[in-house]
């Protein structure tokens, strides 16, 4: 029998082909991933720049604030969309010495300035929408009914194109062209009421509706990628979910130290300490713990120490037998 104090890491050194070839089954099926969400940022981003010019000059020249709002929310999602492109390329780079979990996190961190950007840029607009209630201002129906209904089709587009990306770069990215879907169809609602009864407060009021519409999306979006950031178990795995799991496995008599989190929102990575059953061969057992970890919760990546006696680290709180 080997060491029982013995740390392993997080992946078995042992040949075994079946789990190489579904590694790197794995590995050729992010970098799929990576380059077809590239593509659908690329073709949302092409489309939201063109119709961002668009609706700026047009709302500028019929004085609608509702068009100049899914403007600014449409330059807002440009630089969104290409913050996420850059955060795409730089997770494709490879684990340095300094970055020892490769790349991931970066996707991560543009969906959070994302939402905090939205949340900021929606805080402004509201600001200026309550000045706009006491204050009409004269709108040219007309051409804000025509600009904002170019708009809606181009970001009908840009929704189109990010179909399909489930990370929460591509969420972040999708919340945001939707946002400016909702502006569009406001600003046309908006002309609308204007051309029918010259009620020139529908303007500011729909800008209100959206924006409030906004502020949730937003901080659903701010809250996930801070909750990623700050090592939170992902919502579709917990602790007691892997304790669980290795409690039915041959020559495990407990897990503690369980922690789970993850780097990008989707890919779940987990640490914890193992206390090996008597008479229990700790190699044996370490494969056994690695081979459920991913075929019962598709876990990719585990690191495992194994213990024989008592919990390394008893002076912790947390650390106890299972």
């Amino acid at each position: 029998m080997q060491d029982p104090e013995h740390t392993h890491a997080a992946h078995d050194h042992a040949p075994h082909r079946d789990r190489a070839h579904a590694h790197a089954a794995g590995h050729h099926g992010h970098d799929h991933a990576r380059g077809a969400s590239a593509h659908r940022l690329r073709w949302a981003l092409a489309v939201l720049l063109i119709f961002t010019v668009i609706e700026a000059v047009g709302g500028w020249w019929v004085n609608s604030l509702a068009l100049l709002s899914d403007a600014v929310h449409m330059a807002a999602d440009s630089a969104a969309l290409l913050l996420a492109l850059v955060a795409i390329r730089l997770s494709a780079r490879p684990p340095s010495a300094r970055l020892t979990y490769g790349n991931g996190r970066w996707q991560t961190l543009a969906a959070f300035v994302n939402g905090l950007v939205l949340l900021l840029l929606t805080v402004g607009l509201i600001v200026e929408a309550l000045q706009r209630l006491w204050r009409p201002e004269a709108v040219e129906g007309g051409w804000m009914l025509v600009i904002a209904a170019l708009g809606g089709l181009a970001n009908l587009g840009a929704l189109f194109a990010l179909t399909g990306g489930e990370s929460l770069n591509e969420r972040g990215a999708r919340l945001h062209v939707l946002s400016d879907l909702l502006g569009s169809a406001a600003a046309m609602l908006a002309a609308g009421l204007i051309l029918g009864f010259n009620w020139t407060v529908a303007d500011p009021l729909l800008s209100l509706l959206v924006s409030a519409l906004i502020l949730r999306s937003g901080w659903h979006l701010t809250r996930d990628s801070a909750h990623v950031l700050l090592e939170g178990a992902p919502a579709s795995l917990s602790a007691s979910e892997v304790r669980e799991a290795l409690a039915e496995v041959p020559g495990v008599a407990g897990a503690h130290h369980v922690h789970v989190w993850s780097l990008d929102g989707a890919e779940p990575v987990v640490t914890l300490h193992v206390r090996l059953a008597a008479q229990a061969e700790s190699e044996a057992t370490l494969r056994a713990v690695h081979h459920r970890l991913h075929d019962a919760l598709g876990i990719e990546h585990a690191t495992v120490q194994i213990e024989a006696g008592a919990c390394i680290g008893p002076g912790q709180s947390h650390c106890h037998l299972g």
